[in-house]
């Protein structure tokens, strides 16, 4: 029978430890593996807000996808809702992805289709004629972008229309974080 020494065991637990910190350090750099689930608590959500709501969500597929291009990645803004009446219109804004999202209104004007606005260098399209933004973390209006697990929301005043909803955080309006809204 053989004897292992305290020097032996304590060596055995060192590479434990430094292999468990290796396995954890590489889930925050990289993200989590291919269809694990990551689950965290909301940072905030939004208020009671007036008039008509339109909950909105936006995730993506993890930090594990940085670096290895974005379009058709899992990237999605979707609302609960296609459709609503004229007059006040507030955005409940959810970021339940792993990197900063935000949410534009800007009219959708008649005949340009649904993601289909021009893209400059930078990875955005033109905010120009934008009615509002939620971009605040945990917080209302126009801010910094929504972290993750974090909410942000906006109340507008909405004529009858079309509306796309975006997020305009560079890349992700060409990765196809749009949606559609009808005010009647």
């Amino acid at each position: 029978m053989t004897t292992r020494g305290p020097s032996t065991v304590l060596i055995a637990a060192l590479a434990a430890v430094l292999m468990t910190a290796a396995s954890l350090l590489a889930v925050a750099l990289l993200g989590p593996p291919p269809g694990a689930v990551m689950e965290r608590a909301p940072a905030c959500a939004a208020p009671s807000l007036p008039g008509t709501t339109v909950r909105v969500t936006e995730t993506d597929m993890g930090a594990g996808m940085r670096g290895r291009g974005m379009r058709g990645r899992g990237m999605r803004l979707a609302a609960d809702r296609t459709s609503v009446p004229r007059g006040q219109v507030s955005f409940a804004v959810t970021n339940l992805g792993s990197v900063p999202h935000e949410l534009l209104v800007l009219p959708l004007p008649e005949g340009q289709a649904l993601g289909a606005r021009a893209v400059g260098a930078d990875g955005t399209a033109s905010e120009a004629g934008s009615l509002g933004e939620a971009s605040a973390s945990c917080g209302a209006g126009k801010g910094e972008g929504i972290a993750p697990g974090a909410a942000s929301w906006v109340t507008l005043d909405l004529p009858a229309g079309h509306y796309e909803l975006l997020c305009n955080v560079p890349g992700h309006y060409l990765a196809g974080m749009y949606a559609e809204l009808t005010v009647t």
